[in-house]
């Protein structure tokens, strides 16, 4: 997901806060370039709140989206309705669309523009994040045909309200409502000069200059009142997403939270499995908090999360108990389906087919030789030190007294024994004093 805008474009002059009398109107833009998801709906609240406390004339959306989730566009579409501020929908450039959730939102309007180019429409709610697909109106049908082709009733309830719902939206702005009905029965599309036609808008224009030039004197609906806007000559201000609303957008976008939810599981498991290492624990902890935030805020498919659940435990047992690669292909598999079902089929909202087969193919080059080199080195007998001179082989080479001098590891040593020993006989060591080795016979008998 992008938010378009990097700064003001426009410098502020001091004591621009407030518009005083005499002053020049004041619009301020906001670019909704991308899926309406979270960092969108943060980023517009905040936006519309500026508007209002820096009295604008007219707030400017520029619009240019596929669709996105449904939670997002009613919070957007609520801060729109309580806006002091006439907002305007400025579905631009020539190419640009308003589909699916863009739908609504230019419907909730009090002033919707379009560039020649651009086109709207296609407003079904399975676009919006429904969980049942909507199937297309059969009122041509006989009885017998349509007998269990109907949508069921979860559907049909879904429909109904987002019909409700943007007839509504039509109505507070006396909008085309039978056409937004077909929009979402329908998946109906409109250019933009047949939305201006049709009465789905109120202004064609090219660019913003002509937008403004046109919107002043225009009477539009604000909070069930007239008000008259005042655009001539405004001062325009291109206002950018803060960074709380960057960093919302960065990880809200699935592959980025997907990719963050792996790190922090792998980071933990090889903390888990190999304990000191302190970094990979640390970075999986905060990778894993923040891929659990996005993945909150994003249409997630829990049949999506058991699979990549049960594809790690399967390529984790794999690494510990290898299974002649059946765990891990059966791992691979399960990870690699539960990726592609993780999240809901909603515009904006899928991850790459290409994050997930380089995702699928690290999982298993970590599991199967990563972990499994880590976990075998960690059983492996201790080689060096103290420790490798338990049970350690040697030969006696003299003894007299209860002790004398033998041969273990490459080296001679001084030892003592309660058996009696005599040279050239087998023994092992069985503890250490300093550096005096404690031995005792292989074969008492």
């Amino acid at each position: 997901m992008t938010l378009a805008g990097v700064g003001l474009t426009t410098a502020q002059t001091p004591g621009a806060q407030t518009q005083s009398a005499g002053a020049a109107p004041l619009v301020l833009v906001f670019d909704l370039d991308g899926a309406v998801g979270p960092a969108t709906a943060e980023y517009l609240q905040r936006g519309l709140a500026t508007a209002a406390e820096r009295q604008a004339s007219l707030a400017v959306i520029r619009m240019d989206t596929p669709g996105g989730l449904d939670s997002s566009t009613r919070d957007i579409i609520a801060d729109i309705l309580a806006s002091p501020v006439p907002v305007a929908v400025f579905v631009t450039p020539a190419g640009a669309r308003a589909a699916s959730a863009g739908t609504y939102i230019l419907y909730a309007s009090h002033l919707a523009a379009m560039t020649p180019g651009a086109h709207l429409g296609a407003a079904t709610p399975v676009q919006m994040g429904g969980s049942s697909p909507l199937m297309p109106d059969r009122t041509e049908e006989t009885d017998e045909d349509s007998k269990g082709a109907q949508p069921d009733a979860m559907t049909a309830k879904v429909t109904n309200d987002a019909v409700a719902y943007i007839r509504s939206l039509a109505g507070l702005h006396g909008r085309n409502a039978d056409w937004a009905e077909l929009a979402v029965r329908r998946a109906e599309t409109l250019t933009a000069t047949e939305a201006l036609d049709q009465g789905v808008i109120e202004v064609l224009t090219r660019d913003l200059d002509g937008l403004l030039a046109a919107a002043d004197g225009r009477t539009v609906m604000l909070n069930s009142e007239p008000r008259t806007l005042n655009t001539a000559n405004a001062q325009v201000e291109t206002l950018a997403p803060d960074l709380r609303a960057q960093i919302l957008a960065v990880i809200t976008n699935p592959n980025i939270a997907y990719l963050l939810m792996m790190i922090g599981i792998y980071g933990l498991i090889f903390e888990f499995t190999s304990p000191g290492a302190i970094g990979p624990g640390a970075v999986g902890a905060v990778s894993l908090l923040l891929g659990l935030f996005a993945l909150n805020m994003l249409p997630v498919d829990y049949a999506g999360v058991a699979l990549i659940a049960l594809g790690i435990g399967l390529l984790l047992v794999e690494a510990l108990a290898p299974g002649f690669g059946i765990f891990g292909a059966a791992g691979a598999l399960a990870l690699a389906l539960g990726s592609v079902m993780l999240f809901r089929d909603v515009p904006g909202f899928r991850i790459s087919p290409y994050v997930i087969l380089a995702t699928v193919g690290l999982s298993l080059t970590f599991f199967v030789i990563v972990l499994r080199a880590a976990v075998q080195s960690s059983r492996r007998a201790v080689t060096t030190g103290q420790a490798a001179l338990l049970n350690a082989k040697g030969v006696v080479q003299s003894w007299a007294g209860g002790e004398g001098y033998v041969h273990a590891q490459g080296e001679d040593w001084h030892a003592r024994s309660a058996a009696p020993l005599v040279p050239g006989q087998a023994v092992h060591v069985a503890g250490r004093d300093g550096l005096t080795l404690i031995v005792e016979p292989d074969n008492p008998a």
